[in-house]
């Protein structure tokens, strides 16, 4: 902020005041680790990386959910899959208004073969897009791999992932699930402090299965071995802000995108700024555990260079011959 000192009239003026108050506020800022890992996003051109993220991601939503509904409509009872729907809601706010579920299962045989086909392509193909963003963001090159082999790779990698979410939503449902059944047979009315301290508690279940899902994705999928600190600090940050994400999603779809005068356009809009965050969310996170926790010592000042007046000579001028 130094060029508010350079503004005719104002600069003179303001400048003491600046160099007193505000610019060792400003100084102290830029060297927090939260502004270094924006910094170190900017350099990396993070708004490409979450661009590239984005489009993989909602293109592989629509055949993650159908092969979801087959494999429900094979392994769960109908209560069970109407918790599912719940979930896949809460997940991702708005979509279950968009996707007949109970059609999907109803038709799970050849729609789930389908998806899955279509799932593999598209899965693998999300992995490899954001472990190459992700490893962008350590300033890593491309794994030199074969193609067979970055396949298998990114194939066991969606699949291992697939097994932590499913963990991590079965651990936050089943928590849920009991945080409600606590409130029912205690008695609890809606608006009592200890239902609002239930919830609350839900959402730090909610909070912890992103956590665990975000280590996976900051130390495995990128194949690096950042600090242990760092890592749970930025996992803290994405799962703290993926609940906010949440909640905000719902509360937009539930009055903008929901009204008619946005047609067909207002969900897909809305998944496509979701994913667009919790991509930069991501990215966020993984320069955090790039970026070394303290600042380092600033440069001392160098002494300025003497300046050579070429008018008058300088240091090395020859000097005039003496008469002879």
């Amino acid at each position: 902020m130094d060029w508010l000192t350079r503004i005719p009239w104002i600069g003179p003026r303001l400048g003491p005041w600046y160099d007193r108050r505000l610019k060792p506020l400003v100084d102290r800022g830029l060297r927090t680790h939260a502004w270094r890992a924006f910094a170190h996003l900017e350099e990396v051109h993070w708004t490409r990386l979450a661009a590239a993220m984005t489009f993989t991601s909602f293109l592989s939503l629509f055949p993650l959910i159908t092969v979801a509904a087959a494999l429900g409509a094979a392994l769960l009872s109908q209560s069970q899959l109407d918790k599912l729907e719940h979930k896949v809601t809460e997940q991702i706010p708005g979509i279950a208004d968009q996707i007949d579920i109970n059609g999907l299962v109803s038709n799970a045989g050849t729609v789930g073969l389908i998806a899955s086909a279509v799932l593999l392509f598209t899965g693998i193909g999300w992995v490899s897009s954001l472990r190459d963003c992700l490893r962008a963001v350590w300033l890593k090159d491309k794994n030199d791999q074969n193609v067979v082999m970055s396949k298998l790779t990114d194939a066991g990698i969606l699949f291992g992932l697939g097994i932590a979410v499913l963990v991590s939503l079965g651990a936050s449902g089943f928590a849920t699930a009991a945080v409600n059944w606590t409130a029912n047979h205690i008695g609890l009315s809606q608006n009592s402090a200890g239902r609002v301290l239930l919830i609350i508690v839900g959402y730090v279940i909610a909070v912890i299965a992103d956590f665990l899902i975000l280590v996976y994705l900051l130390t495995l999928m990128p194949g690096v071995d950042p600090p242990r600190q760092s890592v749970v600090v930025a996992a803290l940050i994405g799962a703290v802000g993926l609940e906010v994400l949440k909640v905000a999603l719902a509360g937009y779809l539930q009055r903008v995108a929901g009204r008619n005068i946005y047609g067909a356009f207002g969900t897909p809009v809305a998944l496509l700024l979701w994913f667009n965050f919790m991509a930069k969310l991501l990215l966020y996170c993984a320069a955090w555990t790039v970026t070394p926790r303290h600042a380092p010592d600033p440069l001392p000042p160098q002494e300025p260079t003497a300046k050579v007046d070429l008018e008058k000579g300088g240091a090395h001028r020859w000097m005039p011959r003496s008469a002879a």
